[in-house]
């Protein structure tokens, strides 16, 4: 019994390792789509795109939740869909991929902290250390080396990138309660349609309709990969890798993705980071490896499916 529960466990971490990685290509494929488009119609694209390959998952499985279920699951689509990727990616606009990708690396430890707050799992000193850690470092970046000019990073930009961050933590814990009862896949299908919907209402009224003529094949090639690869995809992984590991442990993997996508922003668009930047970037990264390797935080027991 034991040996498959550590099998079980250790494919919740691989499928969170490789959805954190795709997650890291998220801000560079929103980069090439927002040469071409506002931030409401690729938000919109992106999600129309998830929802077009999860289709199948509607119709051969019934939700089976109940009132108070569907209300969980519809907060967690409104904070996790409309709200938190408006938002991140509207910051997007305003900074650059590398400097984006780095400020996502304060999330395992948001993610620790929520979970202590909100899923009564309990942080040490080490746990507190590396929150001041990851604090200090996130700071170093949005603070240091903005220029302000066109491609270049911006405090704003930054700072909204992290406040999205701090609402999809109520995302993955509502998401996390639902898949106590339920299926990822159910939780990830109708929860990723239900934000699609709202998107469909909020996006003609602020940003006004997306656009379909004028745009290139890199354009929705770029929009096609952060829907299929950095959303429906991502999201299934995640959701699926959360009902085997506590939500604190599986922080740690969240690090490929600020990894991930500070490279692309580095090597293949070319931008810079300045020093502060670079060490702001290893204080967050290795508060998060500290706070999960050594950290004796206590946690629950993961959940079956």
């Amino acid at each position: 019994m034991d040996s498959v529960l550590r099998k079980r466990r250790g494919l919740g971490f691989a499928a969170c390792f490789f959805a954190s990685g795709l997650w890291g290509c998220g801000f560079f494929f929103g980069k090439i789509a927002l040469d071409e488009m506002n931030v409401g119609a690729m938000v919109f694209y992106r999600f129309f795109f998830a929802v077009l390959v999860l289709l199948p998952v509607l119709f051969t499985h019934r939700p089976g939740l109940d009132r108070r279920e569907w209300g969980v699951l519809l907060a967690a689509s409104f904070l996790g869909v409309p709200v938190q990727f408006l938002l991140q990616f509207y910051g997007l606009s305003l900074t650059t991929v590398s400097h984006a990708s780095l400020m996502v690396g304060t999330m395992p430890v948001i993610l620790a902290v929520g979970a202590a707050i909100f899923a009564r799992e309990r942080m040490d000193a080490i746990g507190w250390v590396a929150l001041a850690g990851s604090t200090v470092g996130a700071a170093l970046i949005a603070l240091g080396a903005h220029g302000g000019g066109k491609g270049e990073p911006t405090l704003q930009g930054d700072l909204l990138v992290v406040l999205s961050l701090l609402l999809a933590l109520g995302w993955i814990l509502m998401n996390k309660q639902l898949m106590e009862r339920h299926s990822a896949i159910v939780v990830t299908a109708y929860g990723l349609f239900a934000g699609m919907l709202m998107l469909v209402v909020v996006v003609p009224a602020m940003f006004g309709m997306p656009p379909v003529a004028h745009v290139s094949v890199r354009a929705w090639g770029a929009l096609a990969a952060s829907g299929v690869l950095c959303t429906a995809t991502t999201t299934l992984l995640w959701n699926w890798g959360m009902t085997q590991v506590p939500a604190s442990q599986a922080g740690v993997l969240l690090n490929m993705e600020p990894l991930m996508g500070s490279l692309l922003g580095v090597l293949v668009l070319g931008e810079t980071l300045g020093p502060s930047a670079w060490v702001g970037g290893g204080l967050i990264l290795a508060a998060a490896i500290t706070l999960t390797t050594h950290s004796k935080t206590q946690v629950r027991e993961p959940v079956g499916i």
